[in-house]
């Protein structure tokens, strides 16, 4: 159970009194580097406090936006854009945030808007020519697009995401062949870029030019290999080349990704009863219905396969239920009179057949009075209405066996360009170490790991309440903007009583407290004091050594690991100075000093489940499949959930 921090009215009373004193430049300092390690959250109450203290400014409405738009909170982040504007107009960054905010939220004309004022201002900014395109692209104002775009790649010819873009509207404006031209180039220009192959995909379907779609999605699917919706695409292309394993290949393997796709299973649910697998097709359409109980495409073709599983009763049902919902889809007619004839009714047999003629034959007399229903086949939806020619039975069923396919793949993928400040690792690879271990005032939710965090010193410190407050030794705790905000009141009054306090104690307190806001200069300089007044602070040499190690500042590393080193010296068996010690050398590319690390924590504790994952992660970089599988499989046994995730992947 994850610990509430407790303050007292007269702390709230200090935090407000100190909030007039708020070093406005210092707070936007601290919100930049939190918002470069990408923490949304905390980052926005750094910046709330520099409003608070500064509301004139305009550079912190700006940063809030683009953290809130960083968690998706779209609206929260036009407000702020605006809010921005309306302090600085002569920003014109704040017009591209706020323009790719509109065209994310759908506001297209708005987001031109903004980027006509920015190009007013830097008429060569090459993501607001290439916004202004796609979103004029959008709007259907495809001659103002042509001519954006051409103003782009004159100015970057080796623009690739220009040339894709521009593809995508010459697909719209029925130009194949320039928009083939233009992916080709965006292809020769950067042969690792997703969405070119993708949009090139879309058009060859089109073509069903099959051999050379499926070539795309290949190379779309080495790019990004865990995306479900390729597998879906490209198994519906190798079924259209008569690949059927390959094509349930695909769907199987779209299943694993994501258990509850409709579209896979109702895709495959088709190929199962092409191939007559009727059990398993039938647990295939029974689960799609499950998912979406108004999908009459699954429940028509179940009726159809319950129809040859000599289950004629369940049959029935299912087309009595689109019967109720649809009474004039005159195939459902006919598709019951065979169930009731299965059943030796004969009779409900022929009405229903003369029911589907008698709809059939008042169509032919009279379409307009008499239409008839169309379920549409698209999972999830349905509707009716009429049609504009008639369709013979035929040609309905076939319309009704069709596999479905996510939508449109040429849809052009925007991402926000600009980082307000890279981040502190690059990290190059898409797994992520367990994180450091520090001291915090909250522990991290319950995992499923059979062991707690602790450490003597730690346990002597909370035994001796030095403070009233207990401390965790904690991976990553997890605060709310609530908590957050309390934090920041609990640092103010700790401020004011380690300033007049010359307890070792109080300066920790301090130390935990600005660790957990990120504000790590602070930090360090608390705990400085807290291991001048007693050079022996184990808790604090760990604290002091994290704080070093998170603030992003390459000459502190040395200085985090000789304090890991103090630890060490004062508490040998102190395994997670070792793991944080590890992290540091993984990040910096020294892999075996990093593995030694991780060892020397399992030669203490063998147990111990993230330097377990870690080792396994750090045998992976240095090509050790079979060390790395051995850790892995350890680590996920232990509690560690990632292991498994990765473990696949791999294999």
């Amino acid at each position: 159970m994850k610990k509430r921090l407790a303050l007292t009215v007269s702390a709230f009373v200090s935090a407000l009194a100190a909030f007039a004193q708020v070093d406005a430049e210092q707070v936007m300092n601290i919100g930049r580097n939190v918002l470069s390690m990408d923490d949304y959250m905390l980052s926005i109450q750094y910046f709330n406090q520099a409003i608070k203290a500064k509301p004139y400014m305009a550079e912190p409405y700006y940063l809030r936006a683009f953290a809130k738009m960083q968690l998706e909170d779209l609206e929260g982040a036009e407000e702020d854009c605006t809010l921005s504007i309306e302090r600085n107009k002569f920003r014109t960054e704040t017009y591209k945030l706020r323009g790719f905010v509109r065209q994310s939220l759908g506001k297209d004309s708005l987001a031109v808007e903004d980027y006509d004022i920015g190009l007013r201002y830097n008429p060569q900014d090459k993501y607001f020519l290439f916004y202004k395109s796609v979103a004029e692209t959008e709007l259907g104002r495809y001659a103002g697009a042509d001519s954006t775009f051409a103003a782009l790649l004159r100015l970057y010819p080796r623009f690739d995401d220009g040339y894709t873009a521009r593809g995508r509207l010459r697909v719209l404006q029925g130009d194949t062949v320039a928009a083939l031209a233009d992916i080709s180039k965006a292809i020769e220009l950067s042969r690792t870029s997703l969405q070119p192959y993708l949009v090139r995909a879309d058009i060859e379907v089109r073509q069903k030019n099959w051999e050379a779609a499926l070539a795309d999605m290949d190379e779309a699917i080495r790019l990004k290999p865990h995306e479900a919706d390729y597998y879906l695409n490209r198994a519906f292309i190798r079924y259209n080349l008569d690949d059927y394993f390959g094509a349930m290949a695909d769907y199987n393997y779209t299943l694993e990704l994501e258990p509850y796709n409709p579209a896979a299973l109702f895709n495959r649910a088709l190929l199962r009863y092409e191939v007559k697998d009727l059990g398993r097709a039938a647990a295939d359409f029974a689960e799609v219905l499950r998912l979406e109980p108004d999908n009459f495409h699954a429940r028509y073709n179940l009726g159809l396969v319950n129809l040859e599983r000599d289950e004629p009763r369940e049959a029935v049902a299912d087309f009595n239920a689109i019967i109720a919902r649809y009474p004039r889809f005159y195939p459902a007619y006919y598709a019951r009179a065979m169930a009731f004839d299965k059943m030796g009714n004969t009779r409900a047999a022929v009405e229903s057949m003369h029911r589907g003629d008698e709809l059939v034959r008042a169509y032919v007399r009279n379409p307009e009075r008499n239409p008839l229903d169309r379920p549409a086949i698209q999972a999830g939806t349905a509707n009716s209405g009429t049609p504009d020619s008639p369709e013979t039975e035929e040609e309905i069923m076939d319309r009704f066996n069709q596999l479905v396919t996510v939508g449109s793949a040429s849809q052009t993928q925007l991402a926000y360009n600009d980082r307000i400040k890279g981040r502190v690792q690059d990290r190059d690879v898409n797994v992520d170490l367990a994180p450091a271990y520090f001291v915090s005032f909250t522990d991290a939710p319950q995992s499923l790991k059979a062991t707690s965090n602790w450490f003597r010193e730690l346990d002597d410190f909370n035994r001796a309440m030095y403070i009233g407050q207990k401390m965790y030794l904690t991976p990553d705790p997890v605060l709310s903007s609530e908590e957050y905000e309390r934090m920041f009141a609990m640092a103010d009054q700790l401020e004011q009583t380690a300033a007049a306090s010359e307890r070792p104690a109080d300066w920790l307190a301090l130390g935990v407290a600005r660790v957990m806001l990120k504000d790590t200069e602070a930090a360090v300089r608390a705990l400085d004091k807290a291991i001048a007044l007693y050079p022996e602070f184990t808790v604090a040499y760990l604290e002091r050594a994290y704080a070093r190690q998170m603030s992003g500042d390459p000459k502190q590393i040395p200085l985090a690991l000789a304090d890991y080193d103090s630890a060490l010296r004062l508490n040998p068996r102190l395994v997670y100075a070792w793991h944080n010690k590890g992290n540091i050398y993984y990040s910096a590319g020294d892999f075996t000093s990093a593995l030694r690390c991780y060892g020397e924590a399992l030669a203490v504790d063998p147990q111990f489940a993230e330097a377990l994952y870690n080792r396994g992660v750090t045998y992976l970089r240095m090509g050790n499949r079979r060390q790395a599988f051995a850790d892995l499989s350890k680590a996920g046994e232990l509690g560690v959930l990632p292991s498994y995730n990765l473990l696949k992947r791999m294999k």
